[in-house]
């Protein structure tokens, strides 16, 4: 079976209405995406802001009517030429395995490994593998904020060990906490979907007795050994007094999604409880790591 998709890029002004218009007419799905690579960084809660520039598809079954889309397409403000809309064909697949295929088997520091689920991890008796779906993760260890994270976490001896994980998306770092020995992690998110798939990953790596998933507002400081937040600067400067509240005394706190730019703002949020933070850098990101006094 085959798909027709129509691919246009417009001005952010028009996207959503390009979107409405493309649903009006019988589309199976339509994607927004960033045409120019200008990415949006810590956008406000509650809302999901656009690229300045924004291409839009539409997928549509093979025999749709391509002439009476393209024509109610360019009715659109700023879509002047029926060459400004691109069509073709889309084979159909399984997606979500082309999705995994993208990746392969990644190493962090000596020991620790993230896998693709169904694939066949290293040959070492001593890796500490950790297997994950990317179809349902929201961080993969591919970006450098999550290395910086997993490189530390390798580093570290997690054995009876309390751990929040706070922003865990996929679960990534809680459950390589975890594997490593972490005697309970707590994996905190405000996205129910990020929290879901965190308890997947953590039962496809049978570690489901360690961890305990908590929305924010459920989620109740109590002194930890670990804190790890990967999220981004704004959050990270206002969540200080809670992530701070998470450690004992002696407790080492990670935080990153922090670009090396803001890295000194952040610090200084944690600087009364956990004095002067160690900078590490990856690419333009970076990992503030300390101790609670």
């Amino acid at each position: 079976m085959s798909w027709a998709e129509v691919k246009l890029s417009l001005p952010r002004e028009q996207a959503v209405l390009a979107e409405s218009l493309l649903e009006q007419q019988g589309a199976l799905a339509v994607t927004l995406e960033d045409q120019a690579d200008v990415p949006v960084l810590e956008p406000a809660l509650g809302t999901a802001p656009l690229w300045p520039v924004v291409s839009v598809r539409g997928l549509f079954a093979a025999g749709v009517d391509r002439s009476g889309v393209s024509a109610a397409l360019l009715l659109l403000p700023g879509v002047v030429r029926p060459q400004a809309l691109e069509w073709s064909a889309v084979d159909d697949r399984d997606w979500e395995r082309a999705w995994m295929d993208r990746f392969e088997p990644m190493k962090f520091g000596h020991r620790l490994w993230i896998v693709p689920t169904g694939m066949e991890g290293p040959a070492d008796e001593d890796a500490i593998i950790l297997q994950l779906d990317p179809g349902l993760a929201f961080g993969t260890g591919t970006h450098p904020t999550t290395r910086l994270c997993l490189e530390w976490v390798d580093s570290q001896d997690f054995t009876g060990l309390d751990v929040v994980d706070y922003g865990c998306g996929s679960g990534v770092l809680g459950i390589a906490a975890a594997l490593k020995g972490a005697r309970r992690v707590i994996c905190v998110d405000n996205d129910p979907q990020a929290l879901e798939a965190t308890a997947e990953n953590a039962a496809r790596n049978g570690v489901t007795q360690q961890l305990l998933c908590l929305a924010p507002e459920d989620y109740r400081t109590q002194p930890a050994h670990v804190v790890l937040a990967n999220i981004l600067a704004g959050p990270l400067i206002e969540l200080a007094p809670v992530l701070s509240e998470s450690l004992c005394s002696g407790g080492q706190l990670v935080l990153s999604g922090v670009l090396t730019e803001q890295a000194a703002g952040v610090a200084q949020a944690y600087r009364s409880s956990c004095g002067e933070l160690q900078l590490t850098e990856l690419e333009e990101w970076s990992r503030l790591h300390g101790k609670r006094r």
